[in-house]
């Protein structure tokens, strides 16, 4: 995306290479004074952000040892009307809608019906790709051979979910099939719908049934109107004239399943405290342990520490690493150009937690609050300068074309938010894609 090819793949990497960076100690778990103190530092550092107007808002949650032992709001949901973010505002999730669909999906495979490696010609048979013999598994590992971030420009021109998937069977695939890592919302997408679709479900309502309702997760949707609905919402915002402005609004749907799901930081905690458990919450399995702990292994190779020279991967929705004491680290961000930018760090061992949510455009900030918690709950200390080091992905990115909507490679055409806000004024789908049209074809010029 922004030039930011630079940005998220810079951010991506300090995400994937964090876990590696401290030096291996003999105590490995977390004592609860550690946390305290993790907790507290969080805390003063996401005020710090809020006094400095660093960004309009944000929400943090963390999970330890099976239970939410903190959440709070900081900020504001909207500048327009200062009303304050709390633990139960929503926020739009981006990304980080990755490993909660996987979690989805994770449950639909331990009913039975389904596997990891059920054929989406057989789930989903109105679903082509331009070599058949991919379908061959449901597609969360990105490794599919599709290029990078095939299909999004067809959403930023207006195009519905439907179009977007019938017309990847056109897309010439960038590598062959589970030979190379691309990061790809529509294909992941597909797998998700197929999957529901093996049980006579629309996406949005499997999200619902198999996940939402059991754990309570009562401000989660996977539908954009939901979140519209909601009073306690923090709406995105971006920066002009060194100023945070709320002005846009981003419409996921299309790929919901990647980046459309809506969730306050309570709710969430209910999610991670399932995914430390392995599935279970309150004492009864939700989602299926086999099926679950899947997508927390490597599936593809994604790069190496050049420090350590560990490797790095993506599992089924997650990032996936291990730190030099050799504990499992799971990660996930999510950014919309048009104002969000979140964070989910997980490490199973320590049965620990946590989740940074911001209305704001993406610069690091999510990332680097999340991952000094963590290393100050681990290691009792930050490892790193982790706000200097996102800082500097972000800017050495160089920056921000304004036209960014979330992490997506640079394209030597690409649409503005001038461009978005005259295709979002049309009236209609059609008068979308022919306003997309003509100003795609007027930049070529």
């Amino acid at each position: 995306m922004l030039c930011v090819r630079g940005y998220f793949a810079e951010v991506l990497l300090l995400i994937l290479l964090a876990p590696l960076c401290a030096h291996a100690q003999e105590k490995n778990h977390v004592a609860p004074e550690q946390m305290d103190k993790a907790i507290r530092e969080i805390e003063k550092l996401a005020q710090k952000q809020i006094q400095e107007n660093a960004l309009p808002g944000l929400a943090i949650a963390v999970v330890f040892q099976d239970k939410t032992a903190y959440a709070k709001g900081f900020g504001v949901r909207d500048v327009n009307t200062n009303a304050p973010i709390d633990a139960d505002s929503v926020f739009q999730l981006a990304s980080v809608s990755k490993p909660i669909g996987a979690t989805v999906v994770a449950g639909l495979v331990g009913e039975g019906k389904i596997t990891w490696d059920s054929k989406l010609s057989v789930l989903d048979p109105t679903f082509a790709m331009f070599d058949p013999w991919v379908t061959r598994e449901i597609m969360y590992a990105h490794r599919s051979g599709l290029p990078e971030h095939a299909g999004d420009l067809l959403e930023d021109l207006g195009y519905t979910r439907l179009e977007i998937l019938f017309r990847l069977r056109y897309q010439h695939p960038g590598s062959s099939f589970r030979s190379h890592y691309a990061y790809t919302n529509f294909g992941m997408t597909e797998g998700a719908v197929a999957a529901a679709k093996a049980y006579g479900l629309e996406w949005e309502e499997a999200s619902k049934q198999k996940l939402y309702n059991p754990l309570g997760m009562n401000s989660t949707s996977s539908r954009y109107a939901d979140f519209m609905a909601r009073r306690n919402k923090a709406l995105g915002h971006v920066p002009v004239n060194g100023k945070w402005v709320q002005k846009f609004k981003r419409d996921p749907d299309a790929q919901s399943p990647t980046g459309g799901v809506s969730s306050s930081v309570n709710d969430l905690a209910k999610w991670m405290r399932l995914q430390l458990a392995n599935g279970r919450f309150d004492g009864k399995q939700i989602v299926d342990e086999k099926a679950l702990v899947e997508t927390h292994q490597p599936q593809m190779l994604t790069g190496s520490n050049p420090f350590t020279r560990l490797p790095t991967f993506y599992g089924l929705g997650w990032n996936v690493s291990y730190d030099p004491e050799g504990r499992l680290r799971l990660n996930h961000s999510g950014a919309f150009g048009l104002g969000a930018a979140t964070y989910v760090n997980l490490v199973p061992n320590e049965q620990l937690g946590v989740v940074v949510l911001t209305n704001a455009y993406p610069i690091g900030l999510a990332e680097a609050l999340g991952t000094t918690f963590m290393d100050i709950a681990l290691y009792g200390k930050p490892t790193q300068d982790w706000f200097a080091l996102f800082k500097s992905a972000r800017c050495s990115a160089s920056i921000i074309p304004s036209r960014l909507r979330r992490p997506r490679l640079h394209r030597k055409i690409a649409p503005t938010l001038e461009d978005t806000r005259t295709i979002s004024s049309a009236k209609s789908p059609s008068s979308k894609r022919r306003a997309g049209s003509r100003l795609y074809k007027a930049r070529r010029k």
